[in-house]
């Protein structure tokens, strides 16, 4: 590697390019779920992008102003997912930490173009400028604007990768503290929240979608995605004026990336400063007698309070049932019925009970400290009474809150209390089928600290396996409390948290015995390297 630095421009894109697509072919020689992990990630790439294209060159069906609009609108918006994807597969993808690089002996300009390439090179880069190509027959009315067309949606590109650099490598020294992650998490949550605003607004009558998409692309217009996209239907003068100051632009973001690669390289990385220690007591130490019960819902809190993983789990069911009861009210429809309120409330907790369908995943390689102390089934018994307790300490108020917002906002305080009931015994359902999917489909959690990382490599399949069966076990268990209460039966909520209660108790006695039997398997399976 120290000879790259010595070469020219175009044999370091030439290197780089080949060593992405060797990391790449690389997934080919792995085990058999990692090969099938990378074909599904093949052909669903090349399949959106044959779809983009195909859907972005049928614009050239609709009316100039329509099509304009839209490619407008496309445009910005492959911008923004530039902007904010790779920050949430800070992490996972060592590329996009310039930390990971720092001890090349590399120059930092042909580190940037190293990194440049690294981030061009791929299937889904390459299903984004395919995609992006369909505005060439969508857009022109002439020669011109198939001349234009071709930098323009070059400059497009350059845009996005050199944006999404700039942004990386400026917040790579934040990403890697457990508060500036914790920070990636909830913003990314409010992006994904405003991101349904449209949606939302138009579900409740305000205003025509086609004025709306006007008016949003008028103020896309003179953004340099909007530029982007009127240059290849101006196809004049003014087009080329336009191609002119995107380049200029994308120059001047290299130029701050450049300036922030070179910081970043020699700033000292903060995550590795030692944290202070402070003795923890509270509400645990008065309520659990001293002994392994207690223990392990201390160490489960803490889990909840420092891994953003959790976090991530636990917003997520507070907003996305909050926007569904917000997007449930004021439709053409009319008011939503009775029941909207506790099916609401039964869905957060399955989010929430989703988070320990792989209980043993989080501890990882540490869990062999906790196995050595299992002398018996009951002992096991009582390590996953621990943790449904912890995570019952945080969702049974949380799901309340969820109920009496969801009664609110959809018109019907009445059902608030059937909704929290229901939304416990829900909670009680989930937790005993998770303890018994982490016993049978265990697996390990990445021990990069990202909040959107599931599986190790290779393991997607165990993850997918255990989340379709939580979420199928849990749906099946509580038909018997569900169907009742959705023809208006709300008496039968009053039963939800003892069916939940006995399912929780069944659930964690059942996986209690399978877990002991293999206990070998479970640690070997969440303790691959990932």
């Amino acid at each position: 590697m120290s000879t790259v630095s010595a070469v020219g421009p175009v044999s370091t894109v030439a290197l780089f390019a080949r060593l992405k697509l060797q990391l790449l072919a690389g997934n080919l020689r792995g085990d058999l779920q990692r090969r099938l992990g990378f074909i599904f990630t093949l052909v669903m790439a090349t399949g959106l992008a044959a779809l983009g294209f195909f859907l972005m060159s049928l614009l050239r069906l609709a009316p100039a102003d329509i099509r304009s609009s839209l490619v407008i609108v496309a445009f910005a918006f492959f911008l923004f997912g530039w902007m904010i994807v790779p920050l949430l597969a800070f992490g996972l993808d060592d590329t996009l930490d310039p930390a990971k690089l720092s001890l090349f002996p590399l120059r930092t300009r042909t580190l940037a173009i190293g990194m440049f390439t690294a981030s061009a090179t791929g299937v889904w880069p390459a299903a984004m400028l395919v995609v992006t190509s369909g505005a060439l027959i969508a857009l022109p009315t002439g020669p011109g604007g198939v001349l234009l067309g071709v930098p323009a949606v070059l400059l497009q590109f350059a845009l996005c990768v050199v944006t999404s650099r700039l942004i990386t490598t400026s917040l790579s020294s934040a990403l890697r503290t457990r508060r500036g992650r914790d920070v990636l998490a909830v913003a990314a949550l409010l992006v994904v929240v405003l991101a349904q605003l449209p949606n939302l607004l138009m579900n409740r009558d305000f205003g025509d979608p086609e004025a709306g998409l006007h008016q949003m692309a008028a103020m896309l217009r003179w953004t340099p995605p909007g530029m982007a996209a009127h240059a290849i239907a101006d196809g004049g003068l003014a087009g080329v004026a336009e191609l002119v100051f995107l380049a200029l632009v994308v120059m001047a973001l290299a130029w701050l990336w450049i300036k922030a690669l070179s910081r970043a390289l020699v700033t000292p990385d903060a995550s590795t400063q030692a944290a202070s220690v402070r003795k923890e007591s509270g509400l645990v130490d008065r309520l659990v007698p001293d002994g392994p019960l207690a223990a392990v819902v201390t160490k489960e809190l803490k889990y909840i309070r420092r891994e953003p993983r959790f976090r991530v789990g636990w917003f997520s069911a507070l907003v996305v049932t909050l926007v569904l009861s917000f997007s449930l009210t004021g439709t053409a429809e009319g008011a939503p019925g009775q029941g909207v309120p506790i099916m609401i409330t039964t869905v957060g907790a399955l989010m929430i009970a989703l988070q320990s369908g792989n209980a043993f995943g989080i501890d990882g390689r540490s869990l062999w400290m906790n196995a050595v102390t299992f002398g018996s089934e009951r002992s096991l018994v009582t390590d996953l009474a621990g943790r449904h307790l912890a995570s019952a300490l945080v969702a049974v108020p949380l799901l309340a809150v969820i109920a009496v917002g969801t009664g609110l906002l959809t018109g019907h305080p009445a059902a608030i209390v059937p909704a929290m009931l229901s939304g416990w015994g829900a909670l009680g359902i989930g937790l005993g089928v998770g303890s018994v999917t982490s016993v049978v489909l265990p697996y390990s959690v990445p021990e990069r600290m990202n909040a959107f990382s599931g599986a190790a490599p290779g393991q997607g399949g165990q993850a997918f396996a255990s989340s379709m069966g939580a979420m199928l076990g849990i749906a099946l268990l509580s038909l018997p409390f569900v169907v009742p209460l959705a023809f208006g039966l709300l008496w039968v909520s009053v039963v939800a948290p003892f069916y939940g209660l006995l399912a929780e108790t069944l659930g964690r006695r059942l996986s209690a015995r399978i877990g002991f039997a293999r206990l070998p398997e479970l640690l070997a399976a969440v303790s691959k390297a990932s």
